[in-house]
């Protein structure tokens, strides 16, 4: 089982970025971590990171023959991207929306997702385990289906 995950803007910088709030961890860190846990799921991982919306709407649609599943960060994208939540739609993965803070718990700006209606679940103020979570629930639907 293939799955696609995509970091969204700024998380290249995690480790720099905010640790109090995004922790210590480097994105390549990060990515070493889901890339294990993937395996260990019995599930390959294709994983970028892209700062533009358009990047990211290009890797969604270029993987989107390969994978099965998309796990996401869309990072502030989450708040007024229509565009990515349009392209979700459109390539039809099962999707999951995930964040390293808990944004319901943030600034009010920050708690509105145009994304997770598109999504099927959305796991979040887990840190690097909101990812590791959304996994599981990947290769448990698709495994169900």
């Amino acid at each position: 089982m293939n799955i696609l995950v995509i970091h969204g803007p700024s998380l290249h910088l995690l480790g720099k970025r905010e640790p109090e709030l995004y922790g210590r961890a480097t994105l390549k860190q990060l990515d070493a971590r889901i890339k294990d846990r993937a395996a260990a799921l019995g599930a390959k991982i294709r994983s970028f990171q892209s700062n533009s919306e358009g990047g990211i709407i290009d890797l969604l649609t270029a993987n989107s023959g390969w994978a099965q599943a998309l796990v996401i960060n869309p990072a502030a994208y989450t708040h007024y991207s229509y565009a990515i939540r349009d392209a979700i739609k459109a390539v039809g993965l099962p999707a999951v929306e995930v964040h390293l803070t808990d944004i319901s718990r943030r600034e009010p700006w920050r708690r509105i997702s145009v994304i997770k209606p598109v999504c099927a679940a959305q796991f979040k103020g887990g840190g690097a385990d909101s990812y590791l979570k959304a996994l599981e629930y990947c290769v448990k639907k698709l495994k169900a289906a």
